[in-house]
């Protein structure tokens, strides 16, 4: 049960899209500043495939637990293409929000009548 709770604290936050927005899940924040603060280690997508093989392999050896080791593998075969194209975890950053310029939203009257 343990090693579902490190899987868990580890997928639960998404990674920012290198296009376009990522839209944050509820209480994101404060598991990204967990997996923020093993820097390389939970960032590297080599590692994720990795440590989800490792725990893929003892679940195996149960008839109960078979269907979380096929879900584990293929975790692991996809961080590990992942890694191959080079991607990598990014932390979701919350942008300071820019107040809009008031001279630039007022309405100018039309100059012809």
């Amino acid at each position: 049960s343990a090693a579902g709770v490190l899987v868990c604290l580890l997928e639960y936050p998404r990674s920012r899209r290198k296009k376009g927005s990522t839209m944050e899940r509820c209480g994101q924040k404060y598991l990204t500043a967990v997996v923020k603060l093993f820097g390389p280690l939970t960032r590297n997508y080599y590692i994720r495939a990795i440590l989800h093989a490792a725990l893929a392999v003892p679940a195996g050896f149960l008839l109960s637990t078979i269907l979380g080791t096929v879900c584990l593998g293929i975790a692991s075969g996809i961080y590990l293409l992942a890694a191959v194209r080079g991607e990598e975890w990014r932390p979701i950053e919350q942008k300071p929000r820019e107040r809009p310029q008031v001279a630039g939203t007022i309405k100018q009257p039309p100059s012809n009548p």
